[in-house]
C-alpha cells in the first residue's frame, strides 16, 4: 500500500486529489496539511511514501517544507512531489534542488497523477516528462557558468556518459538503446552513480549534471 500525505492550502484541491487517490486499491491518503509546517509534522507522524506538496502555501511554504523533509535522516524514505499551477514556476527548480523527486501541474489528468505517485513511491523520479526537462533547462540556464565538480572524479568514463544522458532526460531504456546496453546494465550504472555521488534519486542526479557543468541545457550526447 502506497501511503500519501496531501499538502495544499485549498480544501477543494485536497478533496479532489483525495477522491482520485482513494479510489485506487494500492493507494491510501493518510493525512492532509494546509501548510508546510503541518506537512512536515505529518511526514514525521505518518512516515508516508509520498507527500504531494503545494509549492505556494501561507506560513511555511512548500519549498521550505520540502527541504526540511528531504534533509531529515529520519525521513529518508519519504519522497516529495511538488504541486504547482504553472509548469514554469521559478520555485519548482529550487524545490528539485531541495530534494523533491519531481513535480506535477495541478490540472494534470487523473491517470498522470496516479502514475506519478506510483513512480515516485517505487523510488524513481518524475524526471521523464518533457515539461520537467524544459523547466530544468530553463532555470539551469539562468545560473552562472558552473565550475566542474570534484565529486565527478569518482565516476568512470562510462558512468559520466550515462550521467550525461540522465541529465538530458533519457530513461534507463533509452540510455540502454543509445549505448547498446541491456536495460538491467543501464539501471545498474544509474544506481551506482547515485551511490557514488550521494544523491537521493534521479531528479537530484539531473540537477547535479547541470550544476556541475557536465552538460548544458539543450545538450544531447
Amino acid at each position: 500500500m502506497i501511503r500519501v500525505v496531501l499538502a495544499d492550502d485549498q480544501t477543494l484541491v485536497r478533496a479532489g486529489f483525495r477522491s482520485i487517490l482513494s479510489g485506487e486499491d494500492d493507494i491510501e491518503v493518510v493525512g492532509e496539511a494546509a501548510d508546510g509546517e503541518q506537512a512536515v509534522a505529518l511526514a514525521h507522524e505518518q512516515r508516508p511514501d509520498v507527500v504531494l506538496m503545494d509549492i505556494r502555501m501561507p506560513g511555511t511554504d512548500g519549498l521550505e517544507a520540502t527541504g526540511r523533509i528531504t534533509t531529515d535522516p529520519r525521513l529518508v524514505a519519504v519522497r516529495v512531489v511538488i504541486l504547482t499551477t504553472f509548469d514554469m514556476d521559478d520555485h519548482v527548480y529550487g524545490a528539485l534542488r531541495a530534494g523533491a523527486s519531481g513535480f506535477l501541474v495541478k490540472d494534470t489528468e487523473p491517470m498522470e497523477l496516479l502514475h506519478g505517485v506510483r513512480v515516485v513511491a517505487r523510488g524513481d523520479a518524475l524526471i521523464a516528462p518533457a515539461v520537467t526537462r524544459r523547466l530544468i533547462s530553463e532555470f539551469a540556464n539562468r545560473r552562472k557558468q558552473p565550475a566542474p565538480s570534484p565529486r565527478l572524479n569518482a565516476l568512470t568514463e562510462r558512468e559520466r556518459e550515462v550521467m550525461g544522458l540522465v541529465g538530458a532526460g533519457l530513461s534507463n531504456d533509452e540510455i540502454a538503446a543509445r549505448l547498446v546496453l541491456s536495460p538491467a546494465t543501464s539501471k545498474t550504472h544509474v544506481s551506482r552513480i547515485m551511490t557514488k555521488l550521494g544523491v537521493r534519486d534521479r531528479a537530484q542526479l539531473v540537477i547535479l549534471a547541470y550544476e556541475s557543468g557536465m552538460i548544458t541545457p539543450g545538450w544531447m550526447a
